[in-house]
Parts: C-alpha cells; structure tokens; sequence
C-alpha cells in the first residue's frame, strides 16, 4: 500500500497471474500515437488546471483521436477510486473523504478555455461520502453549466449504490444524457467488478430512463469470457429498463495486474451486437473494437 498525499493507495491485486497478455493483436485494434498540436494544447491545459480525465486514467485507446478534436472525458472527486474493478486502471484505495472543493470552478473554467460545445463528466466511486459524492457531482454540474450555458453535458454515473433520490440529484442539475456502464454480463459481474451488482446497475439505469428528464445510456465491454447469448441477455435488460443509448467495445487488458484478454471479438460479431441492439430499440448503437462509452458522445444528444 502507498500513501499520497494524505491517501491511501492500495496497489491492483493481480488476477489471473498465469494468463499472459494475448500476443498478438488484430490489425484493427492498431492504436495511433498522442501527437500534434491540439492534443499536446489539451494535455497542458488539463495538467496546468490540475484535472483528472479518465482518458489518462483508464488508459483510453481513443486518446490520440479525441484530445486531437479538443475533447476529454473528464473525471472528477479525484483519481482515486474506493472499489477495485478487475478491468479498470484507476488507482484504489481510500480517499479518506477528501474532496477538492475547487474542482468545480477550475472544470467550468477549462471547459470554456477549450470552447468545447458537448463534454463528459465521469468520476471515480467515492463509497467513503456519505451520499458516494452525489452532491457534489450536482454542484459540479450546476457550475459547468453556470459558465457554459450552450455547452450540452453528459454524465457517466456510479451506481450510487442504487439510491434512487442519489441518482436523481445528478439528473436534476441539469446534464442532457446520464450514462451508467454495465461493464460486463450478468455472470461475469462478480469477477469483473468490485462490490457492484449486476442488478444495481440495471436499476441504476432503470431510474435514469424512469425520470424522463434525461437521455439514459449505458455501456459494456466484451472479450471477457461472455458468450453471444448473455451479451444478448443485457441488451435486452436494459432494452426492457429503457435505456435508449448502448456501447459496446472490446476489453483491453491495462497491464498484466488485471483480468486477462479471453478473445477478441471479431468486426462480424460487433456489427451483429449493433443491428441486434437497433432491433431492440435502441436509439443509438455504438459497437466496434475501439468503442467506449464516451466515445463521439456529441451524437448521441
């Protein structure tokens, strides 16, 4: 365990010690380079304004392309998580309920510098607050809009433990689409997250779809161990909970701490999950090997 700043850091735990990365990757999982100009305008920015994006964070594959637009997801309540999802590159350990008060002025003011016209909001889990950080996320929000009153806002949510009136501070402050990610199938949820519940996430995103103040979206990876089948079993939970927005990308094992590759899903097969989910009725359907949840959000307002 390391200590920083006055936090408590735990080290990943490795899992699956023996699965070694999969050697060799198809040609469409090619990752660009960060390079250029926007991109190194946006990584200063970020860095002089002292945020946090889950693009850094999570080791984002998309990186490159979108900083090179002059977006990013945004994280806020700090870098580090009190769960330790098994997919997930976050740091976990315990905050300790510290929260940076600041954050919400600083965020609203690089939002503007960069003139972005759609932006993500997305944050660790923060089970060490009382209300898991919901206040916070409306304040936040509030003042992003405050400064930025064309901008269009999505949110991607924790589960806020399935707390309904939690769920709905965020809702009411205001964002445009509030987004909860599956992450995986039902079986698998056990093994691949840590202290969520399949069935408190589809709840999560049942309350956000219930609400109709918001667009309600929600995402999972796949190349876990699921099979078609189950894949097809959430789409159509949250096609029932009316979730109106599904992503759907490959998992990328971070680093050989975390859950291992079991198969990479082939551009037949995700075109398969999109004209599934489109059946379902989905409004939208992002599904290829690069997709993530927020990836080209701005089209799905």
């Amino acid at each position: 365990m390391e200590t920083k700043a006055g936090i408590r850091v735990d080290r990943k735990s490795t899992i699956d010690r023996n699965t070694p990365l999969m050697e060799r990757k198809p040609e469409w999982l090619k990752i660009s380079l960060p390079q250029g100009k926007q991109y190194l305008d946006v990584k200063e920015i970020i860095a002089r304004k002292g945020l946090h994006t889950i693009c850094v964070s999570g080791k984002c594959p998309n990186l490159s392309e979108c900083w090179g637009r002059g977006t990013a997801t945004f994280m806020i309540l700090g870098d580090v998580c009190t769960r330790a999802c098994r997919f997930c590159n976050v740091k976990t350990g315990s905050p300790g309920g510290i929260v940076d008060r600041g954050e919400p002025d600083r965020l609203a003011d690089t939002i503007e510098k960069m003139g972005l016209k759609h932006c993500v909001i997305t944050s660790v889990d923060r089970d060490d607050l009382e209300d898991g950080g919901a206040a916070f996320w409306a304040t936040t929000v509030r003042r992003v809009k405050e400064k930025n009153p064309e901008l269009t806002i999505e949110t991607l949510i924790p589960d806020f433990n399935g707390v309904e009136e939690l769920v709905n501070q965020v809702i009411d402050s205001g964002p445009n689409i509030v987004s909860h990610n599956m992450e995986t199938v039902r079986r698998l949820t056990p093994k691949v997250r840590s202290r969520a519940k399949y069935e408190t996430s589809l709840k999560t995103v049942e309350i956000i779809a219930k609400s109709g103040k918001v667009r309600p979206k929600s995402g999972m990876m796949v190349g876990l161990g699921e099979t078609e089948e189950e894949v097809i079993e959430t789409i159509n939970d949250l096609a029932n909970v009316g979730c109106e927005v599904l992503t759907i990308g490959q998992y990328l094992q971070p680093s050989r701490k975390h859950l291992g590759v079991k198969e990479y899903v082939s551009l037949e097969q995700f075109r398969k999950y999109r004209e599934i989910g489109l059946e379902k009725g989905f409004r939208f359907v992002e599904s290829g090997p690069l997709v993530r949840s927020s990836y080209r959000a701005e089209r799905h307002i």
